[in-house]
């Protein structure tokens, strides 16, 4: 099992710690609940250096990245990002991944799921015919995800960059904590504001920036946030996670990812998901509320009021910020309408839901 450059911090700090994408990370510090309200009215910081991250570089970088990507990074200049995905021959997804604009038609990175490294690597090199320069920069590059309505306000002491002005999906390079070549970054998973900071692995940087982020935060009541309360956060606001709502099988229309699946351009397997957009989907993702008492869980079944199969159960939660168990999960096309009713199979029993529209907050 690997470790983040944080691993002995979080231990430290007494964190419950368990195997996430092959790392040890922290899941939880002192409650879900807690954690998740944190960032939800205030601020929060999670350690995702587990994710991973790409250099594609030169005059070929931007075609490759076309190609293997549904959304079109031809709109994207320096100090912009998007959300995008790698489409497999089959219908399905490799990954979901940022792509960041470094340099115009010369410089991106990549930054994808930490348990989909290797694959995605491999995926996009694979469809690397013009030499373009890749390089993996994973394991020598720190990410921290400061989240939540006051971060900005927090980070924007340790910096010259003016991070409280940063648009949605645009991000600075610069000094940050005293440490150099910092990338900040709003692009968000929590739905609550907030930035990521990417950074070199050496010497003592990691150290030196999450000390100082405490400094300035932690006086507010900023916390450490595990990746318990990560899920919740995300699935308030229907933010699909690979792996669980999305994965090979899953179309990215079906997925309600038609706004990152741009046909103005030929990527992997574009022809066919036009001709899927045409025909219309069998199975939508939508999210649900439930209803009757109950935690849906993934893979359990979702069925009609007649006891018949209408789809999974792709995520689910007792959501903090609403009081109330939530899910997401794919169903036939026909029961995909907001207020249908559906039912979760837990064990033997048909627990009520109804189609609720995403985000949940």
């Amino acid at each position: 099992m690997k470790n983040t450059p944080f691993t002995s911090i979080h231990i430290g700090l007494g964190a419950k710690m368990a195997e996430f994408a092959g790392y040890n990370m922290p899941i939880s510090y002192t409650s879900i609940n807690e954690e998740h309200h944190a960032v939800r009215n205030n601020a929060g910081v999670f350690d995702v250096s587990h994710m991973g991250e790409f250099i594609l570089r030169g005059d070929k970088a931007l075609d490759l990245i076309q190609r293997v990507t549904s959304n079109d990074a031809s709109k994207l200049t320096a100090g912009k990002a998007q959300y995008s995905c790698l489409p497999n021959n089959d219908g399905g997804i490799v990954d979901d991944l940022l792509v960041y604009c470094l340099e115009e038609n010369q410089i991106y990175l990549l930054v994808v799921n930490a348990s989909n490294i290797e694959k995605d690597w491999n995926w996009i090199s694979k469809h690397n015919t013009e030499n373009v320069t890749m390089e993996n920069i994973s394991e020598r590059t720190a990410l921290l995800a400061v989240q939540g309505p006051n971060a900005i306000k927090y980070m924007q002491e340790l910096t010259e960059m003016d991070i409280t002005n940063l648009k949605y999906y645009t991000f600075a390079k610069g000094t940050f904590a005293g440490v150099e070549n910092v990338l900040v970054s709003a692009t968000g998973y929590t739905g609550s504001g907030g930035v990521e900071i990417y950074f070199d692995d050496i010497a003592d940087n990691a150290e030196k920036i999450w000390a100082e982020i405490f400094r300035v935060g932690a006086p507010h009541g900023m916390q450490p946030i595990g990746l318990a309360a990560r899920d919740t956060l995300r699935l308030e606001k229907g933010f699909c996670l690979y792996g669980n709502d999305i994965n090979d099988t899953t179309s990215p229309l079906e997925a309600g990812l038609g706004w990152i699946t741009k046909f103005t351009k030929d990527f992997t397997n574009s022809e066919a998901l036009a001709a899927q957009k045409a025909a219309g989907v069998t199975r939508k993702l939508v999210g649900f509320e439930m209803v009757d008492k109950g935690i849906p869980r993934h893979d359990y079944i979702i069925v009609d009021a007649d006891n018949k199969e209408i789809g999974v159960v792709t995520s689910g939660t007792q959501a903090p910020s609403l009081g109330k168990a939530i899910g997401m999960g794919y169903v036939a096309t026909e029961m995909a309408t907001e207020g249908s009713e559906i039912y979760i199979k837990v064990r033997d029993k048909m627990l009520k839901a109804v189609v609720a529209k995403i985000p949940f907050v």
